[in-house]
C-alpha cells in the first residue's frame, strides 16, 4: 500500500495511491486506512511530504562505502542526529542554498516512518512499530559540517529535509535500491542490503534514546557517491518501491 499526503482545492488529506488514482482516507493512516469514497486523478493534486513528523532522526555513517569516501572512522554505535521539522520540503519544491554555505550536498536515503508510539523497542518487535518506508534527501551544508563538530547547523537549514513522494508499507528494508540522480545523471547507486545496521536495529537503538511518535521519521544513512549541488540543479532521489523524489536547487 502506498500512502500520500496532498492538497486539492485548499483541502489537505492523507490518501491511498493506486496507480495514477488518489483515494482520500478518513483521518490519519496509522491505525486504519479507510477510504472516504472519493477518487481523484494524481494530476489533480499537489503532493506534500507524506507525513508530519514531530522529529526527523537521521543516521550518519551507516554504509561502509560512504564512511570510506568521507574518511570517517567506523562508529561502534549508530551515529544519530536530528533534522528539525522546519527543514521539511515537499516533493517538487526548491532547496534553498543558504548564504552561509558554499557547498551543499545531496544524500539519498531510505527512511522509515513510525506507526505507533514506542520506547525501548526490541529489534525482533520492530516491524510492529514501523508503518512504512519513504525516500529522503539528507541535504547537507558540507563545508559547515567540520566547523561545528556536531551536525545540527549543517543538516538543519530550512528546506534541507525533502522526503516522499509516498510511504510504502510493503518494502523489504533489507534489500531496497537507493539512488540519486543529479540533472538526470546517476551519482549514487546503492542498496540497503549494504547498510552496517538495518532498519530494525536502528529503530531499536533510537527508541532506547527517545520516545517515537506516529509519523516520526528515521532516515537510515546514505551510500557512497554524495556530492555538491548548485543553484539551478535538479536532484532526484529514487528508492525502490517508493518512486522518485524530485527537487530543485535555488
Amino acid at each position: 500500500m502506498k500512502i500520500i499526503r496532498c492538497t486539492k482545492e485548499n483541502e489537505t488529506v492523507y490518501a491511498e495511491l493506486i496507480g495514477e488514482k488518489v483515494y482520500p482516507i478518513k483521518g490519519l493512516p496509522y491505525e486504519n486506512v479507510e477510504q472516504d469514497g472519493r477518487e481523484w486523478a494524481l494530476s489533480e493534486v499537489k503532493l506534500l511530504a507524506p507525513c508530519e513528523p514531530s522529529k526527523i532522526v537521521a543516521v550518519g555513517d551507516n554504509y561502509l562505502d560512504h564512511i570510506k569516501e568521507m574518511n570517517d572512522a567506523i562508529p561502534e554505535e549508530p551515529v544519530i542526529f536530528l533534522k528539525p521539522p522546519s527543514a521539511i520540503l515537499n516533493p517538487g519544491e526548491t532547496i534553498i542554498y543558504p548564504a552561509r554555505s558554499s557547498r551543499v550536498d545531496y544524500e539519498a536515503e531510505l527512511a522509515l516512518v513510525i506507526g505507533k508510539k514506542c520506547k525501548n523497542v526490541e529489534e525482533k518487535d520492530a516491524d510492529e512499530y514501523i508503518f512504512g518506508y519513504t525516500a529522503l534527501n539528507d541535504v547537507t551544508a558540507r563545508d559547515l559540517q567540520p566547523i561545528d563538530g556536531q551536525w545540527i547547523r549543517a543538516k538543519g537549514f530550512d528546506t534541507f529535509a525533502p522526503f516522499g513522494p509516498c510511504i510504502n508499507t510493503e518494502i523489504d528494508p533489507e534489500h531496497t535500491p537507493v539512488q540519486s540522480f543529479l540533472n538526470d545523471e546517476i551519482r549514487q547507486d546503492g542498496n540497503s542490503e549494504t547498510m552496517m545496521r538495518g532498519a530494525r536495529k536502528i529503530l531499536a537503538f533510537v527508541s532506547s534514546v527517545m520516545t517515537l511518535l506516529p509519523g516520526d521519521v528515521i532516515s537510515l544513512g546514505t551510500p557512497k557517491g554524495v556530492g555538491p549541488m548548485c543553484k539551478g540543479d535538479k536532484i532526484e532521489i529514487r528508492v525502490g518501491g517508493v518512486g522518485s523524489l524530485i527537487n530543485y536547487v535555488g
